[in-house]
C-alpha cells in the first residue's frame, strides 16, 4: 500500500504543490520583511540573537551599542524582537506619542509565578483589568490625601532610625540595612497596619526581588525552557511565591479578624489592606476582584515601595560622602531650616531646594530601574520613521539618557546645581529625565517614595557627620553596581556616624 502511494502521480503532485506553497510563503515573508523599514540592528547570532551582547550590566552594554547603532535599535533576544530607545526623542515616541500602542507588557514566566499570573499593576497586560486596577490604586491608595495620612508613620520611623544611629556610639553603621528596614517598616505600616521584621521576612523579600530581576531563557527561546526547570529557577520561584502567599493569607485573615473585633495587633488607622477589602466588599467600581488580586497589589507596593526607595537613599548618601563640599552645603541648608529643633519634619521639606536637587541628581546618575519595565507593542506602529511590528518588546534606557553628554554637561559628575532654576522633574513629562518612567505605565507611587527619601536623607545629614571606616577617603568609596530590576550599590555602605549636636 505504501509503495503504491509513493509511486502514484497524486503523491508527486501533492509534494510539488506543498513545495510551491512553502516557497511562496517564504518568499512573501522575506519580501514583507525586506519592504519594512526596520531600525538599525547589531549583528546577531543564530538561535540566541543578541542575547550575548547584554552582558552583566545591560544598561551599560546597551548604551555602548546605541552609540554605534543609533538611539533607536532593534535587537533580537532569542527570537523575540526588542526595541531599545536611548534618547529623549525615542523615549517620547514610546511613552507619549504611541503610548497606547506600547501600553502592554510582555508575558514573562517568573513574574507570572510570583505575581498571581501577573495580576498586579506592574506586569499585567494592558486592558480593562489593568485600567480598573490602576484606578483603584490611584484613587484609593496613592492619592495625595492617602500619602499625607501616613506622615506620622514616616516621621516616627525616621526618628527610630536616627536613634539607632545615635546609639551606635561611634561604631560601624550599615546604612544599607538601616535604610532597608526604614522603608520596609514604613511600607508595612502603610499597607499592612503593623511592622513585620526579622531575618526570615528579609530573606523572603531578598529572594523575591532577586527572582523578579532574573532572566528566564524560556521567555526568549521557548524550546530551551527546560533549562530554567533544570537549573531550579522555576522551582525557586514557586517556593518563594508559596512562602509569600502563606504570609499574605495570614495578613488578610488577620485584617478580617480585626473587623470582627477579635484581633488587637493592628492600629485603628486604615491601611492598604483595609482599603482593598472595603473596595472588594462595596464593589463600588463595578469591578470584581478576588483575594489573589489584593495580594498581588500588596506585593507591588512592597517591591516598588521598598527596593527602589532604600537603593536611592544609599546612592544619595554615597555621593554626598564622595563630595564633602556638597555635603557641607546641604547640611547648612537643613540646619538653618531646622532652627535647632531635634528633627526635620515633613512640613520643612518644601523649603529644602538644595536637598531636592541632590535627590534629582542622584536619580539621574543612579536611575533605580535603569531600563524601566519592558513594554510590548499591540499594533504595527511607526517610530521615528521606522516600521515596528506588533508584538515587539520595547525598553527605554533611562540610565543612558540620564548620562547623555548631548543633554547634560559633564554627565558623569555629581552636580546638583544643574537642577537649580530648572523645571525638569521626575514625573515623566521631561523625557531627558525618566527615573520613574512615563506615560500611562509610569510609576504611580512617585510621591510616596520621594517623601520617604527626602525625610530620611534630611534627618541623617542634619544629625550626623558621616565618614568611612579606617580613614578611607570619600573619593575612594566603591561605587560599583549590582545589576537587577533595581540597581543597588554592590558593596554595603558602612560608615562611622558622629553626632553634630
Amino acid at each position: 500500500m505504501s509503495s503504491f502511494l509513493l509511486n502514484s502521480p497524486l503523491f508527486y503532485y501533492s509534494c510539488i504543490v506543498l513545495i510551491i506553497i512553502i516557497s511562496f510563503k517564504w518568499i512573501s515573508t522575506t519580501l514583507s520583511k525586506t519592504n519594512k523599514n526596520l531600525p538599525p540592528s547589531p549583528p546577531r547570532l543564530p538561535i540566541i540573537g543578541n542575547l550575548h551582547q547584554l552582558g552583566l550590566n545591560p544598561h551599560r552594554s546597551l548604551e555602548a551599542l546605541s552609540k554605534k547603532h543609533g538611539p533607536l535599535m532593534l535587537m533580537h533576544l532569542g527570537n523575540v524582537p526588542m526595541l531599545v530607545a536611548s534618547s529623549p526623542e525615542a523615549a517620547k515616541e514610546i511613552l507619549k506619542t504611541h503610548d497606547l500602542k506600547f501600553a502592554s507588557r510582555p508575558k514573562l514566566r517568573i513574574p507570572d509565578i510570583l505575581l498571581y499570573g501577573s495580576n498586579d499593576i506592574t506586569f499585567s497586560p494592558y486592558g480593562e483589568y489593568w485600567r480598573q486596577l490602576k484606578s483603584i490604586a490611584v484613587v484609593h491608595l496613592l492619592n495625595n490625601t492617602r500619602v499625607q495620612s501616613f506622615q506620622q508613620v514616616r516621621e516616627k520611623e525616621v526618628a527610630l532610625m536616627i536613634d539607632k544611629i545615635k546609639n551606635s556610639d561611634g561604631s560601624l553603621v550599615d546604612l544599607n540595612e538601616l535604610f532597608f528596614w526604614l522603608t520596609n517598616n514604613i511600607v508595612c505600616m502603610a499597607s499592612l497596619g503593623r511592622k513585620y521584621g526579622g531575618s526570615t521576612f528579609a530573606d523572603i523579600m531578598d529572594r523575591f526581588v532577586h527572582l523578579l530581576s532574573g532572566f528566564d531563557v524560556g521567555d526568549y527561546i521557548p524550546w530551551l525552557a527546560w533549562i530554567d526547570r533544570f537549573s531550579g529557577l522555576e522551582e525557586k520561584a514557586h517556593k518563594v511565591a508559596k512562602e509569600f502567599d502563606d504570609f499574605l493569607e495570614c495578613v488578610v485573615e488577620e485584617h478580617l479578624d480585626k473587623r470582627r473585633g477579635v484581633d488587637t495587633l493592628y492600629s485603628e488607622d486604615q491601611d492598604l489592606v483595609d482599603t482593598l477589602l472595603d473596595v472588594q466588599r462595596d464593589n463600588a467600581t463595578g469591578f470584581t476582584f478576588h483575594r489573589d488580586v489584593i495580594k498581588a497589589l500588596i506585593l507591588d507596593v512592597f517591591t516598588a515601595g521598598t527596593d527602589t526607595t532604600y537603593a536611592s537613599l544609599v546612592w544619595s548618601i554615597s555621593e554626598l560622602i564622595r563630595h564633602p563640599s556638597i555635603m557641607e552645603k546641604v547640611q547648612q541648608e537643613v540646619t538653618e531650616i531646622a532652627q535647632g529643633r531635634s528633627m526635620i519634619l515633613e512640613k520643612d521639606l518644601e523649603k529644602m531646594n538644595y536637598l531636592k536637587a541632590i535627590i534629582k541628581e542622584t536619580l539621574r546618575l543612579h536611575t533605580p530601574v535603569p531600563l524601566l519595565v519592558p513594554r510590548e507593542s499591540t499594533q504595527d506602529v511607526k517610530v521615528m520613521g521606522y516600521d515596528i511590528p506588533a508584538g515587539t518588546q520595547a525598553i527605554v534606557n533611562a540610565w543612558a539618557i540620564g548620562r547623555d553628554p548631548t543633554l547634560w554637561e559633564d554627565p558623569e559628575e555629581f552636580r546638583p546645581e544643574r537642577f537649580f532654576n530648572s523645571s525638569t522633574d521626575y514625573k515623566g513629562l521631561h523625557f531627558e529625565f525618566l527615573p520613574f518612567g512615563g506615560g500611562r505605565r509610569g510609576c504611580p507611587g512617585i510621591q510616596f517614595a520621594i517623601v520617604i527619601i527626602e525625610l530620611a536623607l534630611a534627618n541623617v545629614i542634619y544629625k550626623f557627620d558621616l565618614a568611612l571606616p579606617d580613614g578611607v577617603k570619600g573619593k575612594d568609596l566603591d561605587m560599583s553596581e549590582k545589576y537587577g530590576l533595581v540597581v543597588h550599590k554592590k558593596s554595603p555602605l558602612i560608615v562611622v556616624a558622629t553626632s553634630r549636636f
